[in-house]
């Protein structure tokens, strides 16, 4: 049974995520573009920014890259609470398909 329940986890997961990709594109656009700029004030590469805006929106925070402008830093905030709500968007569609595959599969 394994198997269906991944098929089963797959399918709700992807359907959901598809549903969800409305938002869940104007929250990566939001984090791309906070990202780039700043960058522009921090005087990065538009990839050094990209780079900067992920990590910072998953919250790992590596410290390569720091912000050193009061106004990049407020933008870092924003991009992590950003981040927060994508990632938490994305954990209630995975926890969603869990409990549909796990009711499914039971019967």
């Amino acid at each position: 049974m394994p198997r269906g329940l991944t098929i089963v986890f797959v399918k709700d997961f992807v359907r959901s995520l598809w549903m969800m990709f409305p938002l869940l594109f104007a929250l990566l656009a939001a984090i791309m573009a906070l990202g780039q700029w700043v960058g522009r004030i921090e005087t990065w590469s538009p990839l050094d920014s990209l780079y900067w805006s992920f990590v910072t929106a998953t919250t790992l925070g590596y410290g390569d890259l720091r912000p050193s402008h009061a106004k990049s830093k407020v933008i870092a905030i924003l991009i992590t609470f950003l981040g927060l709500i994508l990632t938490g968007i994305v954990i209630a569609v995975a926890v969603q398909a869990t409990s549909l595959a796990l009711s499914q599969v039971r019967r």
